[in-house]
């Protein structure tokens, strides 16, 4: 389905943005190469591409993070070039960049406004007139966030919106989006997508950046393919459809997978009962977590849906003993009741939790991949004090090998990995602990769609062959079927249903997530 914008973009409208001939070189290493992008008025305009096809690279030059490149630049046919964020802020070029730009210790009100705060007499900042442009801003996406709350303590989705209502803010002939809707829900895409149609119909030209094909179909107007820094495709959306878009990415026919069939159910590895958690609050503590319970087989993968805030994350967090606030309730493990205070209690019992954000939470960036994927067991690979760089090596080796992880060596710093190579890294460190329950927090987030398929392969081998009992979170729907036996669905902290796989179905998890009622009874979201 095509975005209202359409009308915008369709026929000779001049370009609003023309950039031609763009190459880029880091070090020795091509980045771009002759690649090109034009955009109109008011069009949605997808841009599309693996891990290193050189995306964001074009688009930091687009809102003037790279200053030094070959080739050319045009707005309504004027050439243009950037020193820095602030000449292309100037000229109307925003950008919401995939890596969250915010400061945690300040407030919403405070990010949004940043260096461009309302003032008294030109010196004083004005907190009142900042707050409140924040929750008009606010108010125009439909977030429901206090604008003096600090951003520490939001949630990456939360954050996600915040960054989108800085850059409205910017009042942008052209809002650049690099994967926006990484960590939001299908209820937060569609109010995303509501606000970029807006945008669109207004005149705003939007490059949308995206790896999730089903988001680029129902929302763009034309779709750029760039493939090894190259450009590949530019058409209308109707004239392509899924196979051609994935097929120009990759290079090669990506076919689905045939569908794995139900997995016997094995003994019950873990079982959680009543499962509870409040967290500190402003006026005291709120409840996030009631009365969850579930049994995981070996060999299983058990998903949970649900909306942004609905208690999926805390599930994980709470079993693995790294929740904050008091938890409640029991977990058993092979029938056997356990006290699981940290994560380091989890580890020891064999429980492994592979967070939503691998770049804050699951890496050290400027680690090797030795390091990283070595960091669990350094004190077991530890001989009378000394670190065991032989052992440390070959748990690496055997991490890179078993699960294709693409690098020049296990030496590799792992901010130098594309984003599904830095994913295998984080599963590959819990892999090594050898886990028995192997817990997953939107395990596909911000990779591309060859590396997804190599996440999923990785998902049913461990579960299927090795007989790990899995459980994984997950925004899109259709990862979730493709991927679980079973789905617990997860509504304002408390579980509302738990489907078989014949029994579920994109239609059934959202009548279940949608939240409830003042009367009771169950509103759309």
């Amino acid at each position: 389905m095509g975005s209202p914008a359409a009308s915008h973009s369709s026929g000779h409208t001049p370009a609003l943005l023309v950039a031609s001939g763009i190459s880029k070189r880091f070090g020795g290493v091509a980045a771009l190469t002759d690649a090109r992008l034009d955009l109109k008025p008011g069009e949605i305009h997808a841009l599309m591409g693996e891990n290193g096809a050189g995306k964001s690279t074009l688009m930091k030059i687009l809102a003037g993070i790279y200053s030094s490149y070959e080739g050319q630049i045009a707005i309504n046919g004027r050439p243009v070039s950037f020193a820095n964020v602030r000449q292309a802020e100037a000229e109307g070029i925003a950008i919401i960049h995939q890596e969250l730009n915010l400061v945690p210790e300040l407030t919403v009100a405070d990010n949004i406004f940043l260096g461009r705060e309302p003032r008294i007499v030109g010196l004083i900042i004005d907190g009142k007139a900042t707050r409140a442009a924040a929750r008009d801003l606010l108010g125009r996406l439909g977030i429901d966030l206090d604008p003096d709350q600090r951003i520490a303590s939001l949630r990456v989705g939360e954050q996600q919106l915040v960054e989108i209502a800085k850059a409205l803010s910017l009042s942008a002939r052209i809002l650049i989006m690099d994967e926006p809707t990484s960590a939001l829900s299908p209820a937060e895409c569609e109010r995303l997508f509501r606000i970029i149609r807006q945008l669109a119909a207004e005149g705003t030209a939007i490059v949308y950046i995206s790896h999730r094909i089903d988001e680029v179909m129902q929302l763009a107007d034309r779709v750029t393919v760039f493939r090894d820094g190259r450009h590949v495709l530019t058409k209308e959306i109707a004239e392509l459809d899924q196979d051609r878009i994935v097929a120009a990415m990759v290079g090669r026919s990506l076919h689905a997978a045939p569908e794995e069939a139900t997995n016997e159910a094995g003994d019950v590895v873990l079982s959680v009962r009543s499962l509870r958690l409040s967290k500190p609050h402003r006026r005291g503590w709120r409840q996030v977590l009631r009365g969850v319970s579930f049994d995981l087989h070996a060999g299983e993968i058990l998903g949970i849906g649900g909306l942004l805030g609905s208690g999926r994350t805390e599930i994980l967090e709470t079993i693995f003993g790294s929740a904050n606030g008091q938890a409640g309730g029991e977990v058993r493990l092979d029938g056997v009741a356990v006290d699981i205070r940290s994560p380091r209690d989890a580890r020891r019992l064999g429980i492994a939790l592979v967070t939503e954000d691998r770049k804050t939470q699951g890496l050290h960036l400027g680690a090797s991949i030795t390091d990283n994927v070595a960091l669990p067991l350094v004190n077991q690979l530890a001989s009378f004090g000394l670190r065991s760089f032989g052992g440390e090596a070959a748990l690496a080796r055997q991490a890179v090998k078993s699960l294709a992880i693409r690098c020049s060596g296990i030496e590799q710093t792992a901010n130098t990995l594309s984003g599904g190579n830095q994913q295998k890294v984080v599963i590959g460190k819990w892999l090594a602990t050898r886990p028995r329950v192997l817990l997953l927090d939107e395990p596909t987030r911000g990779i591309d769609v060859g590396a997804k398929r190599e996440i999923y392969d990785l998902i049913f081998r461990l579960a299927r062959r090795e007989r790990l009992a899995i459980v994984v979170v997950s925004s899109e729907l259709p990862e979730l079927l493709h991927l679980s036996d079973r789905i617990l669905v997860m509504s304002e902290g408390v579980q509302t249903g738990l489907l078989s796989r014949s029994e579920a179905s994109e239609e059934r998890i959202m009548q279940l997530a949608a939240p409830r009622s003042a009367n009771g009874g169950r509103k759309v979201a």
